[in-house]
């Protein structure tokens, strides 16, 4: 019997994590993690949890790794907290693990690492063979895995460029001679299956920059994501073929050019690239910048130049700034939107998503390149994956599209579940999950309840009431009153003044009340009373003071 299980990854795009279970071992496919929407105030990452998987970490054999964004391994230093296993990756991947192992405090772990282009290897029972395709990252792969009810082939993500910028075109050669004798499933990208056609090459994005800095007179600045290796090749060719020098700004996206650089995935000589104390060497017009923070995160290298707050970098009047980044991972429009604001107000000639200048192409196969896929696997059943609810809904329909009929294709939301056994397949018992949110140094140690009081707090504020009692336990004199991001206390102080009047009112008209019953009444009373006069609604925290 064969087990395959969604633990995270199908209806929030991010978090891949995905289960094969057989002959009571597990083997683990990519381990990332996600990014907090708006309703997670204080929250850094959001992980899958992988409770299930160290609840049984007697059966795990290892984890193997298809890429190097942070949605495919920004899981593992906290999953190797709990779980010690091997891991197997691709080159690049291996030391994008390793850099993230460092900052974490990662010490005890094991790296395999493959070549995409002729391995194989064994996890458990477990035979795998993997092969590249093209995405926004070199080194991506698909897999060919051999289990007990047949092969099967997991691609998380891919498209069908035949010119990538690296040179190293998806393998349809490979995964069709892989693919030859009859897959059982195919669990595959479907974040693009709403796009019409093809996604076109990215090789025409070197020409669209060219034609603007060509023109610039003074600084340039250009931003991708930091593990865009191919955008950041197309960039250097650009400063070179106009006689500008380079320079990273942020530390990701230096290190992860330095380790692309050292693999011969990202090709530049020595003196291209300067350094912070060389800029002083150079006029405005010689240079070009690479700058980490493309989607406008608060603290980033582009989010604090647009504020005028980066020690080492300004920009100024005229300079021209690049975005070859699509606001598309959730949340990230409305900070992109805000750093393009500002840059722009300050004068600075800014190329972005909006003014479709072909600055940008997309990772993720289009329906064509979703349906090539097809015809090149051939599987007997489906399984989308790497999007979320519509986008599963429109790969099924693609599925239709080429003859199949839908209940051949599984969509799984996170812990669903599909057994195959013995050529029969059915639906699995479900894994319990939920989000793991990372804030500071804590790990699932804050929850909704908690996420709903920063709610509260944020967006309507406190209310602090001093309530006194004597030794005897009975209520003492009036209550004294502070407010935090409620009203100001100048002006509407009045507001706060007469809510302890009233509250004085109705608590000697209660009695004697004890501790407890002193801050239920206190809380009853202010949330209608505040509602019925501002129509906002604070948080009342009593505090009981004895004297």
């Amino acid at each position: 019997m064969l087990r395959f299980i969604a633990l995270s990854g199908t209806t929030g795009v991010t978090e891949n994590l995905y289960i094969y279970e057989q002959e009571g071992e597990m083997m683990i496919v990519d381990c990332g993690i996600g990014f907090p929407d708006l309703e997670m105030p204080g929250v850094d990452l959001v992980l899958p949890d992988y409770s299930y998987v160290v609840k049984n970490k007697s059966k795990l054999k290892g984890i193997v790794v298809s890429q190097g964004h942070e949605d495919h391994i920004g899981a593992l230093p906290f999953i190797l907290r709990d779980v010690r296993v091997p891991i197997w990756a691709p080159p690049l991947v291996t030391e994008f693990i390793k850099d993230k192992f460092k900052d974490y405090g990662v010490r005890d772990f094991k790296i395999n690492t493959f070549n995409p282009d002729n391995d194989q290897f064994q996890i458990g029972s477990f035979k795998i063979q993997p092969f590249r395709v093209t995405h926004s990252i070199p080194d991506t792969v698909g897999f060919a895995i051999d289990t007990s009810e047949g092969r099967v082939f997991h691609v998380p993500e891919h498209k069908m460029d035949q010119n990538p910028v690296d040179g190293k075109s998806f393998a349809i050669e490979r995964s069709r001679e892989l693919a030859k004798n009859n897959v059982l499933f195919l669990a595959s990208d479907c974040l693009g299956a709403n796009k019409p056609g093809f996604i076109e090459s990215e090789l025409p994005i070197e020409e669209n920059m060219l034609n603007i800095v060509k023109n610039a007179r003074k600084a340039v600045f250009a931003t991708a994501i930091s593990s865009n290796i191919g955008r950041f090749q197309q960039i250097i060719n650009v400063a070179n073929k106009v006689g500008r020098k380079v320079i990273f700004v942020g530390r990701s996206i230096k290190k992860k050019a330095e380790m692309a650089h050292n693999l011969d995935y990202l090709k530049y000589s020595p003196d291209q690239i300067i350094s912070f104390k060389e800029v002083g060497n150079f006029r405005p017009n010689q240079i070009m910048y690479i700058v980490a923070g493309c989607y406008g995160q608060v603290g980033s290298s582009i989010y604090r130049i647009s504020q005028g707050e980066h020690d080492k970098v300004t920009v100024n009047e005229v300079d021209v700034f690049i975005f070859s980044a699509d606001p598309a991972p959730p949340y990230t429009k409305e900070s992109e939107d805000f750093v393009i604001d500002n840059l722009i107000d300050k004068g600075v000639d800014v190329h972005y998503y909006d003014l479709d200048e072909g600055l940008y192409v997309s990772g993720h196969g289009g329906q064509e390149d979703i349906k090539k896929l097809f015809e090149i696997v051939r599987p007997k059943y489906f399984i989308p994956i790497g999007g979320n609810i519509r986008f599963m809904y429109s790969y099924g329909k693609l599925v239709e599209d080429i003859g199949v009929d839908s209940s051949k294709v599984f969509k799984l939301k996170a812990g669903e579940s599909v057994i195959f056994d013995k050529g029969d397949v059915s639906r699995g018992e479900t894994v319990p999950t939920k989000d793991i949110l990372v804030h500071g140094l804590g790990i699932g140690d804050i929850g909704k309840v908690v996420l709903g009081d920063r709610a509260i707090l944020g967006n309507e504020g406190i209310v602090v009431i001093a309530i006194k009692i004597g030794k005897n336990g009975k209520y003492v004199g009036n209550p004294e009153i502070i407010s935090k991001g409620f009203v100001f206390e100048g002006t509407d102080r009045r507001i706060l003044e007469n809510a302890v009047l009233d509250l004085t009112k109705v608590l000697n008209s209660k009695g004697n009340l004890n501790a407890k019953s002193l801050k239920e009444e206190s809380i009853k009373f202010l949330e209608k009373h505040f509602f019925k006069v501002t129509g906002r609604s604070p948080m009342i925290l009593p505090i009981i003071l004895e004297i």
